[in-house]
């Protein structure tokens, strides 16, 4: 929040668990020498226009190269939107579930199966028994939104003979 305030004046959820909070989140870690930025991966993402898919690249155990700061970026980022995730549920008492939308959660759905996710999300005290019965839901489609819309189209414009 320190780090953000500087920059963005109010700092909200969404300047840390979005696609552009990945690169808040690493330009944090690196600015803060929690961990050293490769001299590749600085060139690399001096050249992006969009640094997220590089610093996602970086972090993707998988990749030809990869960095423990584009890693810990990602990780940082899990473990906030399962902290934010954990609240809402919490506000709403949803026990029948949540989901995850947008476009990022589709990106770490790995990361989201990994323990640090769950652990996050359960690490609420005396309701971490409650939110360990919450099932999280990652929707993968892209075209979700739409098919919303498109559903909302036809239930008010049903045409009847």
């Amino acid at each position: 929040l320190s780090y953000l305030q500087p920059k963005f004046g109010h700092v909200s959820y969404e300047r840390v668990c979005s696609g552009s909070g990945i690169s808040n989140l690493y330009a944090f870690l690196r600015d803060t020498e929690r961990f050293p930025e490769p001299d590749w991966l600085n060139r690399a993402l001096a050249a992006a226009v969009d640094p997220t898919p590089i610093i996602m690249r970086a972090a993707d155990p998988q990749a030809d190269a990869t960095a423990e700061l584009a890693r810990a970026a990602v990780d940082l980022f899990v473990s906030i939107l399962a902290g934010e995730a954990s609240n809402l549920a919490l506000k709403l008492l949803a026990t029948g579930g949540i989901f995850l939308g947008g476009g990022m959660p589709p990106r770490v759905l790995a990361q989201l199966r990994a323990p640090l996710f769950m652990g996050t999300f359960t690490n609420k005290g005396r309701f971490a028994t409650l939110l360990s019965h919450v099932p999280v839901n990652v929707i993968t489609d892209p075209d979700v939104a739409l098919h919303g819309a498109a559903q909302y189209f036809w239930q008010r414009h049903q045409v009847t003979t």
